[in-house]
């Protein structure tokens, strides 16, 4: 049987420039609510990824025509198509496949689906979702691994959803279930994420009535019918994130390309708060560093917070200051599950509840290590750029579901980094 991992020999600084690609979050969401519309959609800045080819398979198998335009660019015809027969282990292999529930119930109301899978931090309920749902008109029952939800043919209803804690799952899957309501939908305390943002654009694109997003109260007018359109993909805020942390990790100096530096305040902050250059361009920002980095407290919030999925390439930035740094994370319960990999690494670091304590400067060895999830595995890589030695990163199929072409990215800017595929019975690599 063959298995892939990574093989990077660390300490060459980044440089040059990287393209940032279409946004992982936007996409998957966007793929699903097409679902919504009754004609063709073609969907442009779609990331190389396998959570989009993944959601792309789900909806082909409940009867979607799905027709490749470019690596980037698909057409997407849900004219007809076959509600709640989507296969349990497609959908069984990541977090965001629960929007098929919100979209089949905003067209057909009713909608029937695997429990979702992903990455493990903890705890994870979907009880936003279900209140959702509920509100709108939905009886949601769970029964051998999958959710049903049915509105017994009346369809879904507007209304007034106060959600219990911030949550983009819920939001958006309340906002496809709402769009075709009867009546108006209105939800409050609502994720403000720009990913959030993207899907009502494309949704409003289509033919919806959806004011608010970006705010923490969305009001969705429900409209009878959407229809298909060609929509473009924001690029991608956590991946323009990551080679941000790399290139100042690495003491490189690197523009990152398409962009939307509006999306990177919270991180840009942080950065120049640890002594990082940060210029911001249109669409671009270019970051180098050559002095010493300073120790930062950071804790992770919903946005325009600091992401919680870029607290695990954070901490290993901050493993490089000199003193003692903080990570809070107030998202996530089971974020840190990172740490015990890049002490394998020289990482000195302490977890107490949500808080991990950092000791630096930490001189990173290479070692063997494995991506435990989506970020952890792109922390991985960053320890494994700055590294003495050599580092390889075994479980790199989370890091696939969310970095296209990360590989070739990073080689273009000079890292030492390449994709082994080896047999495991016989311990043969070969190098690709």
């Amino acid at each position: 049987m063959e298995r892939e991992k990574l093989v990077i020999n660390g300490g060459n600084p980044l440089t040059g420039e990287i393209e940032v690609s279409g946004m992982k979050n936007s996409a998957v969401a966007i793929i699903f609510g097409t679902i919504l519309t009754e004609g063709k959609c073609v969907i442009e800045n779609l990331p190389d990824i396998s959570d989009v080819s993944d959601s792309l398979e789900i909806l082909s198998s409940i009867g979607a025509k799905i027709k490749r335009l470019n690596k980037t660019t698909y057409e997407i015809d849900t004219s007809v198509i076959r509600p709640g027969s989507s296969p349990y282990n497609l959908v069984r292999k990541m977090r965001a496949s629960y929007y098929i529930l919100g979209a089949e119930l905003g067209r057909f109301g009713k909608a029937h689906a695997a429990y979702p899978g992903g990455c493990d931090f903890g705890t994870r309920p979907i009880d936003q979702h279900i209140k959702g749902f509920e509100a709108l008109g939905a009886k949601v029952d769970f029964e051998n691994g999958y959710i049903d939800a049915d509105t017994d043919g009346k369809g879904m209803c507007g209304s007034n959803i106060y959600m219990d804690c911030v949550t983009v799952g819920a939001t958006i899957n309340i906002m496809l279930a709402a769009c075709r309501a009867k009546g108006t939908t209105i939800i409050d305390n609502a994720a403000r994420e720009p990913h959030v943002v993207d899907l009502a654009n494309f949704l409003n694109a289509s033919g919806a009535n959806i004011s608010g997003a970006g705010t923490d109260v969305i009001k969705i007018k429900g409209v009878e019918q959407l229809h298909g359109v060609d929509y473009a993909v924001i690029p991608d805020m956590i991946e323009a994130g990551t080679f941000m942390v790399a290139a100042a990790a690495t003491g490189g100096d690197l523009l990152i390309t398409n962009v939307i530096p509006k999306h990177m305040e919270s991180v840009s902050a942080k950065l120049i708060e640890m002594g990082v250059n940060v210029e911001e361009y249109d669409d671009s920002i270019r970051i180098s560093r050559n002095g010493p980095l300073s120790k930062i407290a950071v804790k992770t919030l919903p946005y325009p917070g600091f992401p919680t999925d870029m607290n695990p390439q954070m901490c290993v930035l901050m493993c490089l200051a000199n003193g003692v740094s903080t990570m809070t994370e107030g998202v996530w319960d089971n974020r840190f599950r990172y740490v015990e990999e890049l002490s394998l690494m020289g990482a000195k670091i302490t977890v107490n509840g949500k808080t991990a304590t950092i000791e630096g400067p930490t001189n990173f060895s290479g070692a063997p290590v494995k991506a435990v999830d989506l970020r952890a595995g792109a922390a991985m890589i960053i320890a494994g750029l700055i590294a003495n030695g050599k580092t390889e990163i075994d479980n790199i199929r989370h890091i696939q579901r969310g970095y296209e072409n990360i590989v070739e990215k990073l080689s273009g800017a000079g890292a030492d980094i390449r994709l082994v595929t080896f047999a495991e019975d016989t311990s043969v690599s070969v190098m690709n």
